[in-house]
């Protein structure tokens, strides 16, 4: 390898000129088209801009011409029905006068950014108000039979020249208009002239820049058929090293293989040693209980015993996978169901039942798991079937729907008593409790349809990477 580097470093040496000019000009072409594409972005919000301040100009220009066209009309219809009388003036009349103030407030609201244009608007308002006025009284005058009052009214001209100052004001304000217009088109020709040439500039620069990357892409193309020609020459060698290697990793591997092994063997024979030990205590148990004379005494050993060997069912019926730190839930649950219905159940007078999914759990919660399940399947057994009833237990686990861990335990028993709070019970209910705190979860005791009762523990944390340190307190 340190060949090949000193070929392509020999290669890249013997063209001094690309590292220094072309290099330059890529970045300074690239740099150009930045900027062009910038400078044209800017330009086209201007233009969108500056077409706004156009379509505004041209609908304030109309709004004045159209509030010109309403008096004039206005104006018209006065004078006709003035000089005839004749009633088919007043609709046209006073549709115009009507749409008067409507177009006043409308060119006033285009206006509100011009305060020159809005003063105009305003100045004249009062004038339009005098106009009507006395338009409206000499239409009054007509209409009650008065016509010689309403032209009397007329020949004094003060509505003349009320028409003719809001007319020279409103024709100003269409001039100032047009004077706008003309200036933002021209404005619009410079921005379209600076957008083409921010554009020829930006192809100026690609066409720069795509000359510069053809000429460096042909030098390397040269430098990289130079570095095939001596990696060809190390092929053979770098064969050789990598099946070395191989070698290596496979004797490394086979290696780890046989660890694994042997420590799944350890792990394996120390929880059957635990199981066994454990399973002894329970023998114990069981040989005190028996000298005992104590009821009470008796009970509480047999509690006991019942507890302790259901650890013992978990340790030695508990089988990791092949990371040795996690086991299938069902396989090891149905496993320790196995060893309660064997030893507790009392021939085929209660069958243990269970519906198990497949879910990964760590080796602690494993342990734990099964200690809860055995508790509550130990604790149905004690309770539910009394005077050698016969009945059924199903254990189920599997996700909810939003895919957390549910136990479920049910019995067809007698159920609990009248007023009996499962949560305030004996020692049972506080360990089923404490180990259901564990995975974050906390029992419920309800009466299913039949009969019986029913403990739904939710396990959110069941199976969750944290680890978890408190341990149950038996």
């Amino acid at each position: 390898m340190d060949v090949v580097a000193d070929q392509g470093f020999s290669a890249d040496a013997a063209r001094p000129g690309w590292p220094g000019g072309r290099r330059l000009a890529v970045w300074v072409s690239l740099a150009l088209i930045c900027l062009a594409a910038l400078a044209a972005l800017l330009l086209m919000q201007g233009i969108d801009r500056q077409l706004g301040d156009i379509t505004k100009t041209y609908a304030v220009r109309n709004a004045a011409r159209e509030l010109t066209h309403a008096l004039s009309q206005a104006e018209a219809s006065q004078r006709g029905y003035l000089l005839t009388a004749d009633p088919q003036f007043l609709p046209p009349y006073r549709e115009a006068v009507s749409s008067l103030d409507r177009r006043v407030a409308a060119l006033l609201e285009m206006t509100a950014d011009d305060p020159g244009q809005s003063a105009r608007v305003t100045s004249i308002t009062g004038d339009i108000s005098s106009k009507m006025a006395e338009m409206n009284r000499t239409v009054e005058l007509v209409t009650t039979q008065r016509a010689e009052e309403a032209q009397t009214l007329t020949e004094t001209g003060m509505g003349a020249r009320l028409m003719a100052e809001v007319s020279a004001t409103l024709e100003d304000f269409i001039a100032e208009e047009d004077a706008k217009l003309t200036s933002r088109n021209l404005a619009i020709d410079q921005t379209r002239t600076g957008l083409v040439a921010a554009l020829i500039a930006a192809l100026a620069a690609a066409v720069v820049l795509a000359y510069s990357l053809l000429r460096r892409t042909q030098r390397q193309v040269s430098v990289l058929a130079q570095r095939h020609r001596g990696l060809l020459s190390q092929k053979e060698a770098l064969e050789a090293e990598v099946a070395e290697r191989t070698r290596d990793i496979e004797e490394a591997r086979a290696h780890a293989d046989r660890e694994r092994q042997r420590v799944e063997a350890l792990l394996q024979d120390t929880n059957h040693r635990i199981g066994n030990s454990l399973a002894t205590v329970s023998s114990l148990l069981a040989l005190q209980m028996m000298r005992s004379q104590s009821e009470p005494v008796r009970a509480a050993l047999e509690a006991a015993r019942l507890r302790v060997h259901a650890v013992a069912s978990a340790h030695r019926r508990l089988r990791l996978g092949d990371d040795l730190e996690t086991a299938s839930a069902n396989e090891f649950l149905s496993a320790v169901l196995e060893d309660i219905a064997a030893t507790q159940t009392d021939g085929e007078r209660i069958v243990v039942v269970g519906e198990l999914a497949p879910i990964e759990v760590s080796a602690r919660d494993a342990t734990t798991l099964g200690i809860l399940v055995g508790e509550l399947v130990t604790n149905a057994l004690k309770y539910a079937f009394p005077e050698g009833r016969e009945g059924r237990i199903v254990v189920q686990l599997d996700r909810s729907r939003e895919g957390v861990p549910v136990l479920c335990v049910r019995d067809n028993g007698v159920g609990m008593p009248p007023g009996h709070e499962a949560t305030e019970a004996g020692l049972g209910s506080v360990i089923v409790r404490q180990l259901a705190g564990q995975f974050g979860g906390e029992p419920i005791y309800s009466v299913p349809e039949g009969g019986g009762v029913e403990v739904k523990v939710v396990l959110p944390e069941l199976g969750s990477p944290a680890i978890r340190v408190e341990e149950v307190a038996l």
